[in-house]
């Protein structure tokens, strides 16, 4: 196991957007449209609520984090099943003391696929470092087995998860600082994996850790943009209020939403959980929205997404 830890400009910025942000300008994805099925209630490796989700864009792989069976809230015990684009089980990996698994990345080297996630979880169960390791199916690892890299990009931060623009190839980190909560953090991928995240393309305060009491659910970006997702299950809301919005990374500033969104609106259940990006072979890219669900004990991955941009 090799970790890393870094101050210097991190530690100056933590707080606020960083003056030379300079995200170059993209495509931005069109909220109020509407959403697409890529597959419906599909059983993962356990039979947990999932969690989070990412696409390995170059291999095309697909790998979803759940909390492993029998795990409490606390313990940071996850399930990664990788399926198919259909909703098939291909493979899986436990993995052990490592958090929450709200957001993850993967990142393609080769014809392998290794995982970016949240590592050493803490007394809440949400990781207080990052993790890059190769997916091996079939294999459980602990937060201290060796062939994991340990990154902590900003040092003040008690928690950090992190997700992948594969079009950009940009590694975005959220963190949590104590005296002021949520912020996000944009790195080139390449200096991230060598362990460099001395530059920043931007860092701010996340606007709405919760919208309207809603439970925070993931994020993704693309591009100059960050997706904020929200909401809770029909069991503790009783009606559907996921939300979705979207906000310029370089200003850190809402740029639509907080909307509603009704993928999957019929699900029982219905907890969202989830957003990634993908570029299709053919070209087009797509914001994905997951939801959980089905019954306790039984729970079931649902995909959608949107393809419409401005």
């Amino acid at each position: 196991m090799v970790s890393f830890s870094f101050t210097g400009l991190m530690g100056l910025v933590a707080s606020a957007v960083v003056s030379a942000a300079a995200v170059p300008s993209s495509p931005r994805f069109d909220l109020s449209k509407p959403s697409y099925d890529l597959f419906r209630s599909k059983p993962l490796h356990d039979d947990t609520v999932q969690q989070g989700f990412a696409f390995d864009n170059v291999n095309r792989r697909l790998f979803v984090a759940q909390r492993k069976n029998g795990a409490d809230d606390t313990s940071g015990d996850l399930a990664i099943t990788q399926l198919d684009f259909s909703g098939k089980e291909l493979g899986h990996m436990y993995l052990k003391g490592f958090g929450h698994g709200v957001a993850f990345g993967a990142q393609a080297d080769g014809s392998a696929t290794y995982l970016w996630t949240e590592v050493d979880a803490n007394t809440k169960g949400y990781g207080k470092q990052l993790a890059r390791f190769k997916f091996t199916n079939g294999k459980t690892l602990t937060n201290s087995s060796s062939g994991i890299k340990k990154f902590k990009p900003v040092a003040a931060a008690t928690e950090h998860t992190c997700t992948i623009d594969p079009v950009y190839n940009r590694l975005v980190v959220r963190y949590h600082l104590p005296d002021s909560g949520k912020h996000i953090a944009v790195y080139d991928l390449a200096k991230a994996t060598k362990g460099d995240f001395s530059s920043p393309l931007a860092n701010f305060k996340q606007p709405l850790p919760k919208t309207k009491g809603k439970n925070f659910q993931g994020y993704a970006a693309y591009g100059k943009y960050l997706y904020l997702l929200w909401g809770d299950s029909y069991d503790v809301s009783s009606t559907l209020n996921s939300e979705v919005a979207s906000v310029d990374m370089n200003t850190g500033k809402l740029v639509q939403g907080p909307l509603i969104t009704k993928a999957g609106s019929t699900l029982s259940f219905r907890e969202p959980e989830g957003l990634a990006i993908y570029k299709t072979a053919a070209g087009q890219v797509r914001l994905f929205l997951g939801f959980a669900s089905g019954k306790s004990g039984d729970r079931r991955s649902n995909l959608f997404y949107k393809n419409a941009t401005v």
